[in-house]
This record gives C-alpha cells, structure tokens and sequence, in this order.
C-alpha cells in the first residue's frame, strides 16, 4: 500500500489486497481497497485482530536521473511525518489516530508486536533546520493496541534507520540497518550486520 510512483518521488494512494491461505493466493487477481488518506515509503505497515495500521513514513525520495548508465539518484524534498491511520473491518474510512512521538520513517520492517503492542525501533526523523541532512532515530516507540496511545521505552545503542527487529522469549532484537556516526552526529554511516537484544517486559 501507498509507496511511492514509478520515478521514487511522488506519493502514492493506492491499496490493494489479494487473500491468502495456508501461504497461498486465494484470488487471481488483486483487488484495489479504500486509498491511503497519505501516501508515501518507509512505513510500518502492520496487521493485528482484524486492524489494518500504517505508521509513519514520509513523501519524496531519492529521485532517479533519467538515461544515467550507473543508475544515479538525486536528492529531492523530502517530508517525515508521524501519521497513523487504523482500517478496521468492514470500516470504509480510513480512522486518524494519535501519532508517533516524533516524525519516523525508514521504519518497515523495525517493529514487532508483544503482548497487545506494536514495537517500532529506530528510524529517520526530520532533516537538520540548518544543513538538511538525515538524522537517524535511536528511541524504542511502544503503540498500546488496547488504548491505542504511544509511549517511549528506551533507546537503542546508537541511533539507527531500516533495522529488522524481532522479539523472543522475553527479548527484543534488532539487527543491520545504518547507524549513526558517533554519540554527537546522528547522520547515517554504512549498513552493518551487528545484532543486539534487551530484556523488555510491556
């Protein structure tokens, strides 16, 4: 859902869904569902007891430069925001609810859910006022599923964007993604393979 269109830049709306059995498709084709009220990558897009929840994100992205032989990008205005919206059911709007803490993306595949709430590690928030650089986010972000409100739980060793995280018996893991450069630069560096865990209890 939602994305961006085909030259990376420009939001996309759009929602389809297809059903699923036992890991296989249902359908032969996919059926367009109510549009995204914002549009955008880098977001969590997660499903929990008949809810369908999309967090974050942002509009814009690296934009490719037409006819580059080594398939160069440039950089265009980008927005992170901290939207949530909630599909419920036979819901035919989508519902606004409280956003995150601060503006997150390049969060897809950094949450979890434990125990009745969504767990979201990392990401990018707003660019620098003065340089317009990335600056990476190094909270852990709980969303409770009952009162449906967030809250801030820790943080991570150093700030980091497009981690995986995970959680078993009784710990939360988070591996690879780009980490910050320091305690006192929050900008992205290269993509590491490190892994860590915490003891949580929520």
């Amino acid at each position: 859902m939602g994305g961006s269109k085909e030259n990376r830049h420009t939001p996309g709306l759009e929602h389809w869904s297809i059903a699923v059995k036992d890991g296989n498709a249902l359908e032969k084709n996919w059926r367009s569902e109510i549009q995204i009220p914002r549009g955008g990558p880098h977001r969590a897009c997660v499903v929990d007891n008949d809810r369908l929840f999309v967090i974050g994100g942002q509009e814009g992205d690296f934009m490719a430069k037409p006819g580059s032989p080594i398939f160069k990008c440039s950089r265009r205005n980008e927005v992170v925001y901290g939207d949530v919206y909630m599909l419920e059911g036979e819901m035919k709007k989508w519902k606004v609810l409280s956003p995150m803490p601060k503006p997150n993306s390049h969060i897809e595949c950094s949450w979890v859910i434990v125990n009745n709430s969504i767990i979201i590690t990392g990401g990018t928030t707003e660019k620098h006022p003065v340089n317009k650089r990335m600056i990476l986010v190094g909270e852990v972000f709980q969303f409770h599923l009952d009162s449906l409100t967030w809250s801030v739980i820790g943080k991570l060793p150093y700030r980091v964007k497009t981690t995986l995280a995970a959680f078993w018996d009784g710990y939360l893991y988070f591996t690879s993604g780009q980490p910050d450069r320091g305690p006192d630069n929050p900008q992205p560096m290269k993509v590491v393979g490190e892994m860590y865990r915490a003891k949580i209890n929520v």
